[in-house]
């Protein structure tokens, strides 16, 4: 389902990138089938521009949605170089997700995972994340600089004499020494993506991707893993 009308109030989105949105079973990562996916601008929440089902693999068909400018991402400009959308997912036996500030860059593909909590209660609640600007558009305080050598401080650690590319890596969702902050276990090809999505755009050459994953922020370890996991 399309709104033309609101397509129309969009400025300076001539262009369209592509989204898809997948969506899991919290509790065991299985696709879930048939959740409702509707997708608004998210400057506009309540304006329903798209609205899809999932298949049996837990992925949506593949949506072409506004964008900027494709020369918008490729230099430094005031002007936001990608388009956001919110993704409000509903499925019968799941605690409703929304997702505000998806980025869609132009002529590339977002993908958008969304894992859905089993439904407790009344229902009346849902889960809302907020995803915030790109660290190339927004504006961040500096990153604390981390030893490039840490002590081994706890009993059992040890070093390894070759690099061992794990399959899980936990990533702690707050400060360090935040124990209320809760721990993710990510798939770590998934975290190297994700890492390199919010240090570059997509719309960038494909040498220059590679060279930036490379040597960016300091992390050699994604280029080990440029050309196994698709970034």
């Amino acid at each position: 389902m399309k709104n033309h009308s609101y397509l129309s109030m969009q400025q300076d989105t001539p262009d369209q990138g592509r989204l898809q949105v997948t969506v899991q079973d919290g509790a065991n990562n299985r696709p879930v089938e048939n959740a409702r996916v509707r997708i608004s601008y998210t400057g506009v929440p309540d304006n329903v521009i798209e609205e899809v089902r999932t298949d049996s693999s837990g992925k949506t068909p593949m949506l072409d949605l506004a964008a900027p400018p494709l020369e918008y991402s490729m230099k430094p400009v005031e002007q936001q170089p990608y388009a956001e959308y919110t993704v409000r997912i509903s499925a019968e036996g799941f605690t409703p997700k929304e997702v505000a500030g998806t980025e869609v860059l132009p002529h590339s593909i977002a993908r958008q995972g969304a894992s859905l909590s089993r439904q407790q209660g009344s229902g009346e609640d849902y889960q809302r994340i907020v995803i915030g600007p790109h660290t190339l558009f927004g504006e961040y305080p500096p990153k604390n600089p981390e030893a490039e050598i840490k002590p081994i401080n706890e009993t059992g650690e040890i070093v390894l004499n070759k690099v061992v590319i794990p399959e899980y890596i936990v990533v702690h969702d707050g400060p360090v020494g935040d124990t209320s902050a809760q721990d993710h276990y990510v798939r770590y090809k998934d975290y190297i993506k994700n890492v390199a999505s919010s240090e570059i755009y997509a719309t960038w050459p494909e040498d220059t991707i590679r060279a930036n994953v490379w040597v960016h922020k300091g992390y050699p370890h994604l280029f080990l893993l440029y050309f196994w996991v698709n970034i």
